[in-house]
C-alpha cells in the first residue's frame, strides 16, 4: 500500500518521466506558455521553478547546472538572457496554472501553464490596481462623512438654486400681469377718448340738417 506517497510518478518509468518534464521546461522558457494535463503541470512546476531560480545568477557554474536538467542550449540562452532579468525581483511563484476544462477522450483535466511576468494583458490590470489609493478601515468612516457632506452640500445648493428660479419666475409672472394691466387701461382710455367725438360729429351733422332746412 501506498498510503501517504503523494510523488506523482505520471504512469511512467524514473527516465522517461526526467526527460518529458526536462522537454516540457524547455518548452515553456522558450514559448512562456504550455497546454498540457494538470497532474503534469503541478509536476512540472516542482522541476522548472528552481531551475528559473538558479537563473538569476548568471555565471558558469549557474549555466552549467541547468545545461545538465534542460539538455537544451537555446533554452538555456533564452532563460540567462531574458527570463533571469525579469525575474529577478520576484521572490519564487514564477509559473500560473489556469485549468481549461476536461480533454474530448479520456476526460483528462487540462489547464495551460505559464510564467507570471510574461502576461502582458495580467501585469497591465495590475499596474492599473496599484495605481488606484488604498484607504484604510480607519479612513473609511472619514471618507463616508465626507461624501455624505459633499452630498448635503449639493442638495442645499440644488435647493437654493430651486428657490431662486421659482422667485425669478414669480417676478416674471407679475411684471407680465402689470404690463397687460397697462395695456387694457390704455385700451379704456382710448376708447373714451373716440367716444366724445363720436358725439362731436354727430352734432355737427344735426346743426348742419337744421341749418339745410332753415334755408329751404
Amino acid at each position: 500500500m501506498r498510503h501517504g506517497k503523494k510523488f506523482n510518478h505520471l504512469g511512467v518509468k524514473t527516465a522517461h518521466r526526467s526527460a518529458m518534464l526536462s522537454n516540457m521546461a524547455s518548452s515553456l522558457i522558450i514559448h512562456k506558455r504550455i497546454n498540457t494535463t494538470v497532474a503534469k503541470a503541478k509536476a512540472l512546476r516542482k522541476y522548472v521553478e528552481p531551475i528559473l531560480t538558479r537563473s538569476k545568477l548568471d555565471d558558469t557554474h549557474s549555466r552549467r547546472r541547468v545545461f545538465s536538467y534542460l539538455q537544451d542550449k537555446k533554452s538555456v540562452t533564452e532563460l540567462f538572457n531574458n527570463i533571469g532579468q525579469k525575474i529577478a525581483n520576484r521572490p519564487g511563484g514564477y509559473t500560473r496554472i489556469i485549468k481549461t476544462g476536461a480533454r474530448l477522450g479520456d476526460n483528462a483535466e487540462m489547464c495551460m501553464m505559464e510564467l507570471v511576468d510574461f502576461n502582458e494583458l495580467l501585469l497591465s490590470g495590475e499596474s492599473a490596481v496599484k495605481a488606484k489609493t488604498k484607504r484604510s478601515r480607519r479612513g473609511g468612516g472619514k471618507s463616508r462623512k465626507e461624501d455624505t457632506l459633499k452630498i448635503e452640500a449639493t442638495e442645499a445648493t440644488e435647493v437654493k438654486e430651486g428657490e431662486v428660479v421659482a422667485e425669478n419666475s414669480a417676478v416674471e409672472v407679475e411684471e407680465i400681469v402689470e404690463v397687460e394691466e397697462t395695456v387694457e387701461v390704455k385700451e379704456k382710455e382710448s376708447d373714451e377718448s373716440e367716444k366724445p367725438s363720436k358725439a362731436s360729429s354727430k352734432d355737427e351733422e344735426n346743426q348742419n340738417s337744421e341749418e339745410d332746412k332753415k334755408e329751404d
